[in-house]
Formats: structure tokens, C-alpha cells, sequence
């Protein structure tokens, strides 16, 4: 007879035994393009540190003053006594920064999704009314989570698809009290980009709010200021998130947009609430990370250099890199098992890109994901595409 954990050894079984078991690799210095992973120096394409900025000095010696100055840490949550003067400046270069009118700032991209959705639709203790999510079929974990905690019914239509945005509304509206279509706007497994200015037009057309989570928009597209800004819709959309853990290169998250919304979410979002406050060597990098960006857009106008560079190398390699429209690269490989052979075979060559399978890719759709980066020269793109074309010829995927 087996004890209490049998299903979490077969469980722990079957993932190793369909490739999908997650080993953790041991990073031995700071995130940059090269890095010690494992104790082996190796080019680094898995970070999402778009800009550079996780190690960059501005940001590295913001952080050690506001130490010497606030600590470190708030000791509290915000809503008590844990909202310092830097959280507030940060919140309101975010909003200036972003053309909105308030944002509020929270621990994580993850937290600013589970405490934006809820308050905002979910289902009437009272009267037993409930509210509906439209949310596009790819859509991170993040608010998938968000929208189960909100109790709202959640609907999704299909990937980057406005039409079927329209039609699920169109159908299902009418049957709740109000509903919130949210989308993220780049897609971080594919790098493709939602037709924000589409389904904002199909939204405004139903009376829907709206919502994006611009998680790998934010310091790559719209000159950095993110895909609300690339669609010349800032001011326009309801609610923006935001995660300052990757072109920010810090850690956070942000909920942006309408004082109205924001405001309210002051009042009843729960990781907010009940969460302590960040540290303050976390929000001085953030509010670092802001100068940089309104300082100069170089850093913005490197990554896609660097991202055209090196998807035209890998296609005229004859690689599938499928639908990106972003620095992100996924490397289509199928099957879990020769994703983690490519992904080990390139870091015996130097390289360090993780091989992405099932259950955040769907089964058959495994991939390496390469994330380009401004920190990268055009030596290290070199040295990548070099690796990538003699284990895809070794593997025979080209």
C-alpha cells in the first residue's frame, strides 16, 4: 500500500519520462549577455532583459542609495505604513512616462493582474449577477489566474483574432452585467503582437472595458513606451499592465491608466492590500530605469537591430522562427525531447537558451525561445547563429 505522496512521485515520473521534467539552472553572476550558468561562461539568449538595464551601473548605484537613504525595506504593506516617497514618485513617472492619467505600483507583473481583474468584474454576492471576461485564447497565466480569482464567467475567442472578439461579445454580452476584454500585447512564447487598435474599436463598439498586459511591450515597442503608445492609443484604453522585471530590468509591476480605475483599485485589490510594499532599492532602480528611457531611445533603437540581424541570419539558416513580430525568437522544433537535446547540445557549444515545452507551449509546438537583447554585439549574434546552425545540422532540423 502507498503513502499519502504516491501521486506526486508517478506525477514527478511522468514528466520526466515525456521530457517535460523542469531542471533549474544556477546562474553564477549578474544577468548580462554573457553569463555564468552552472558554472560554464556562455552567451546568454533567455533573460528578458531587453535593454540591458538588469546590470547596468545608473540603475546598480540608484539602488545602493536608496539603501543608505530608506533601508531595506518598507516593513509594511501600503496601505498601512508602507507607501514611501519613492513609490509615489515612481507611480507618477510611470504614469507621465506611459500618457495616462494614475498608475499604481505592485510587486509583480503576476500580482498586477490578480489585483486589477477582480475588483473590476466577478459576480454580485447579493444579487447573483455575474460579470464576463473576453480574453484571447494565448493569454498568460497571469490573467488567466486573475480571472478565475474574480468569479466572473471568462470567454475566449480566438488568438489575435478581433472578429471573433466581436462575435463572442456580440453573443454573450447581453447575458451579464458588464464585461472587460483583455488581451496581453505581445504574446512572450510566439513574440506576435494583438491588434489592439482592432479589438479597442470592437470593445468601445459594445460598451466593454478594456485591458492589456503589456508585459514584453513595455521598452520595446512604441519607442519603449509599450504597444498602447505603438497603436497611438494612450489615454484610450481602460487599463495598461505593466512588469518592470524585464526591459525595466528591476522587478514590479504596474496598473496604469484612468484615475477612476486606478483609484478604485487602491481600494480593493488584494495583493495590494495585503502584500508588503517593495523594497526601496527595487523602486529607486525602477524610477532609474525611467530616466534611462526618456533620456535616449539608442537602447530601444539597438534591440531591433540586433532582433532584424539575427532572425534574417537563423531564416536564411532555414530555421522555422514562426509569426514573431518582436525580439522574442521562438525556434520551432515539435516535440519536447529534441527541444532539450537542441537546448543541451547548445550549451556544450556556448550558448544558453532554454527549450520551452508543454504545459506553457501546447504539446507539439516545443521550441527554443531566443530573447535579443541591446546588451548583445554583433560578434555575440554571430557566435549564436553559429552554434544554432551546427546543432540544427547535427539534429537534422535544417
Amino acid at each position: 500500500m502507498g503513502d499519502k505522496f504516491d501521486f506526486i512521485r508517478q506525477e514527478m515520473s511522468n514528466l520526466q519520462e515525456s521530457g517535460l521534467f523542469i531542471t533549474l539552472r544556477v546562474m553564477g553572476s549578474p544577468a548580462d549577455a554573457w553569463m555564468i550558468v552552472d558554472g560554464k561562461r556562455v552567451l546568454n539568449f533567455c533573460t528578458n532583459n531587453y535593454l540591458g538595464l538588469a546590470n547596468h551601473p545608473a540603475m546598480k548605484e540608484a539602488a545602493k542609495k536608496a539603501i543608505d537613504q530608506w533601508g531595506v525595506g518598507p516593513a509594511a504593506v501600503r496601505s498601512i505604513a508602507g507607501t514611501q516617497e519613492l513609490h509615489i514618485q515612481l507611480e507618477k513617472r510611470l504614469a507621465e512616462f506611459k500618457g495616462v492619467e494614475d498608475a499604481l505600483y505592485v510587486q509583480s507583473g503576476f500580482c498586477a493582474n490578480q489585483a486589477a481583474i477582480p475588483p473590476l468584474v466577478g459576480r454580485d454576492k447579493d444579487t447573483g449577477e455575474q460579470d464576463v471576461i473576453f480574453s484571447d485564447r494565448l493569454n498568460h497565466a497571469s490573467i488567466i489566474d486573475g480571472a478565475r480569482l474574480s468569479g466572473a464567467k471568462i470567454v475566449v475567442y480566438e488568438h489575435c483574432d478581433a472578429r471573433d472578439a466581436e462575435r463572442v461579445i456580440r453573443e454573450n454580452l447581453p447575458k451579464y452585467r458588464r464585461g472587460l476584454l483583455v488581451t496581453d500585447g505581445v504574446f512572450s512564447m510566439d513574440g506576435d503582437i494583438a491588434p489592439l487598435d482592432a479589438l479597442y474599436e470592437v470593445a468601445e463598439k459594445y460598451g466593454v472595458m478594456t485591458m492589456v498586459d503589456d508585459a514584453h511591450g513595455e521598452g520595446v515597442l512604441g519607442g519603449g513606451k509599450g504597444i498602447v503608445h505603438h497603436f497611438g492609443l494612450q489615454g484610450k484604453f481602460d487599463v495598461e499592465i505593466g512588469t518592470l522585471s524585464k526591459a525595466f530590468g528591476v522587478v514590479g509591476g504596474v496598473i496604469a491608466g484612468k484615475k477612476v480605475i486606478v483609484d478604485y483599485l487602491r481600494q480593493k485589490a488584494r495583493p495590494f492590500l495585503f502584500s508588503s510594499a517593495v523594497t526601496p532599492a527595487d523602486t529607486a532602480a525602477c524610477l532609474a530605469a525611467v530616466d534611462l528611457l526618456e533620456q535616449s531611445s539608442e537602447l530601444v533603437e539597438k534591440l531591433w537591430a540586433n532582433t532584424e540581424y539575427f532572425k534574417k541570419g537563423m531564416v536564411q539558416l532555414g530555421f522555422d522562427i514562426g509569426r514573431s513580430q518582436t525580439p522574442i525568437v521562438p525556434v520551432m522544433l515539435g516535440e519536447a525531447p529534441l527541444a532539450k537535446e537542441f537546448s543541451r547540445r547548445l550549451f556544450e557549444n556556448g550558448v544558453f537558451a532554454m527549450a520551452i515545452g508543454f504545459p506553457t507551449v501546447p504539446r507539439g509546438q516545443a521550441r527554443i525561445r531566443v530573447m535579443n537583447t541591446a546588451a548583445h554585439s554583433r560578434e555575440d549574434l554571430d557566435l549564436g547563429l553559429a552554434a544554432f546552425e551546427k546543432v540544427g545540422r547535427e539534429l537534422g532540423v535544417i
